[in-house]
């Protein structure tokens, strides 16, 4: 089961380790094992041993519900294996012989429960070899102050239990958990398909209905053979224009500019309008502001050419307008930010 960059899809969302009833109880673990750590140390001179094994422990239990990835990544797996012996390890290394409570080795605890999550985190393997270096640590212990290997797996072997019982858990729960997130992903991209294939119908709709409106009166009369106009043959021409800048320049199409290049056209200026994208991905308030100055541009034209280019993506300049009204030329280039740049006399 892999993950994206992010580290979403992974097992972590399917139980909740994201949540904040998760951390509620990373911090009731946390608190507790401090607790623990202070009450059954030994002495004051003991405390460094006990605060830091509990800060060990502490930081792997965030990290088993904070760092991303499924399954766990290699060297964080690493190093939550080796959380366990050496906490027990300090703590073993301070408290009196024999003990006075089971309650003193408490690291065995933390440290099962870190190596329990560590399996529904995709790093079974890991976790057991944790927990036998554990294990070891207390046999070696036992061993080393007389009371024998056989009492220390005796005081730690409890602790199997559960980590054998969430090995069992993360083959079910991790299966299940891939094809949960496959049909998950497999949904998503049907319904983008579908999302897809209903915005092309919808945008075919309205253009069907916007040739509708501007064409079928104009090719009624040309289909029942009435004599045309001069008038009629203009507005022809205009119709033509107009339904190719759809297609050229759909981002200049705005009403303002549309009146504004019609009106041009009918005063005799060649208008032509280009759309290269840049402009796709311009806020709504810079697209107001280049659409205004075109169409201040078109309504000022009395005579030639004006040419509206909409620029590629990544160009410094936006948009330009070049006018070409056969005495001078004029060109006029516009920011990503609306602002006019530049006025030139070509």
């Amino acid at each position: 089961m892999t993950v994206g960059q992010d580290g979403s899809g992974d097992v972590r969302d399917l139980l909740g380790l994201q949540t904040v009833a998760a951390k509620v109880i990373i911090v009731a673990y946390v608190l507790t094992f401090l607790l623990l750590a202070v009450a059954t140390a030994p002495g004051y001179g003991a405390w460094w041993a006990e605060l830091l094994a509990w800060a060990l422990v502490s930081g792997g239990a965030v990290t088993l519900i904070r760092y991303p990835g499924d399954p766990l990544p290699l060297w964080v797996g690493i190093g939550l294996t080796m959380i366990g012996p050496a906490a027990l390890g300090l703590v073993l290394a301070v408290i009196p012989v024999p003990i006075d409570g089971l309650l003193q080795t408490w690291p065995l605890g933390a440290a099962t429960a870190i190596y329990t999550y560590m399996c529904v985190r995709g790093r079974t393997i890991l976790a057991w070899i944790g927990m036998v270096a554990t294990l070891a640590v207390c046999a070696v212990w036992a061993e080393l102050t007389g009371q024998g290997a056989g009492h220390g797996i005796a005081i730690s072997a409890i602790n199997l239990a559960p980590l054998l019982m969430s090995t069992f858990f993360s083959w079910t729960i991790r299966p299940a958990a891939r094809d949960i997130y496959e049909l998950r992903e497999q949904t998503t991209i049907q319904v983008a398909a579908e999302a897809g294939d209903l915005a092309v119908l919808e945008e075919r709709e309205r253009q069907l209905h916007r040739l509708d409106e501007l064409a079928r009166p104009l090719l009624e009369r040309i289909t029942a053979g009435e004599d045309l106009s001069d008038n009629a043959c203009t507005e022809c021409r205009l119709l033509e224009a107009r339904l190719r800048d759809t297609l050229r320049a759909p981002v200049l199409t705005a009403p303002k500019v549309v009146e504004a290049a019609w009106a041009a056209r009918a005063r005799e200026v060649e208008v032509i309008l280009l759309d290269d994208h840049g402009m796709n991905d311009s806020p709504d308030a810079v697209r107001d502001r280049i659409l205004e100055a075109v169409a201040d541009l078109l309504c000022d034209a009395a005579s030639g050419m004006i040419t509206v280019r909409v620029l590629p993506p990544r160009r410094k300049t936006l948009v330009t307008v070049l006018h070409d009204d056969d005495n001078t030329v004029r060109r006029f280039e516009f920011g990503h930010d609306g602002a006019l740049l530049a006025r030139q006399h070509v």
